[in-house]
């Protein structure tokens, strides 16, 4: 099966089988949550979402390179007044099945409007959730830094004697801070908060993420010509934001009406791309041209 940049109509359990093992660099995906988008993923009961999930996991696992890496962007949901725990026990089983639970990312979502229920408030952040195979996989940190922030204007303009060593903790933790690190920085490393709006215009699917989110990830866990695979591919982002990084992508989707949106939408990026003026000003995360 040709499976290289394109975009397969298919549940991805059977999609994926497939597929060659330790063949993909990154599974970047948002599949639905617990008893949503019940007319095209047939809105999975939260009391039977870890038994739905778990054998497309597996696939996960079989398909995913020793050093590559799993991120799950998901969110629990409210069920009889209070946060269903299907999200935790699919930790818990995806430890079970062989996986390391790595890190947890939050999204921050800038734009979230207000709104209360009677016993909350709104959700305006989701989990992105890390999984890998091994301790030691790829991870490029250097191409997600941001400007150190204005805050160090005025904290390292007059540095004291404290700052300039390990500043241990005050409450006993054992942990502490060397401020004088930060001293003729414009660069540092980001914490595990992305702070993103939500993407404005659908695309005509029920929960599309900006493109920056996946972007963010394909940087800090792939290099050039790396293969990232969205098994739940939706209007095609991930594999638009994988193309335009210059990475091979796989995406998945059991709707032939996304599959369409998808596919329409990264010819579109496809062909910006292949123009001379495009091609030109391609560049990586680091600001080199892209390779011929």
């Amino acid at each position: 099966m040709e499976y290289m940049n394109q975009i397969i109509q298919g549940d991805c359990e059977l999609v994926l089988q497939q597929i060659p093992d330790a063949s993909v660099d990154l599974i970047f995906t948002s599949p639905p949550y617990a008893d949503q988008r019940k007319s095209t993923y047939g809105g999975v009961k939260a009391d039977d979402y870890v038994k739905w999930f778990l054998p497309k996991t597996e696939q996960f696992l079989r398909v995913l390179k020793p050093t590559g890496t799993f991120i799950l962007n998901i969110k629990e949901r409210v069920v009889n007044g209070e946060r269903h725990t299907y999200v935790i026990d699919l930790i818990l089983k995806m430890r079970e099945q062989g996986w390391l639970w790595t890190e947890e990312f939050i999204w921050h979502k800038k734009n979230s409007y207000p709104g209360k229920w009677p016993n909350r408030f709104r959700d305006s952040w989701e989990r992105l959730l890390q999984f890998n195979k091994q301790k030691k996989f790829n991870m490029y940190q250097e191409a997600v830094m941001v400007p150190v922030g204005d805050w160090a204007q005025d904290r390292l303009a007059n540095l004291s004697e404290t700052d300039k060593t390990r500043d241990v903790s005050k409450v006993g933790s054992g942990f502490g801070k060397n401020i004088s690190n930060w001293l003729n920085r414009e660069m540092v490393y980001p914490d595990n908060v992305i702070h993103m709006a939500t993407e404005c215009g659908n695309r005509n699917h029920s929960a599309a993420f900006p493109t920056d989110l996946p972007s963010w990830f394909i940087n800090l866990f792939t290099q050039w010509g790396d293969v990232v695979l969205d098994p739940f591919i939706g209007s095609g982002t991930t594999a638009a934001a994988a193309i335009a990084l210059g990475r091979k992508f796989v995406g998945i989707d059991i709707s032939s009406e996304y599959c369409q949106l998808a596919r329409e939408r990264i010819s579109g990026i496809q062909i910006q791309l292949l123009s001379p003026r495009s091609s030109q000003g391609a560049q990586d995360q680091h600001g080199n041209s892209r390779p011929e």
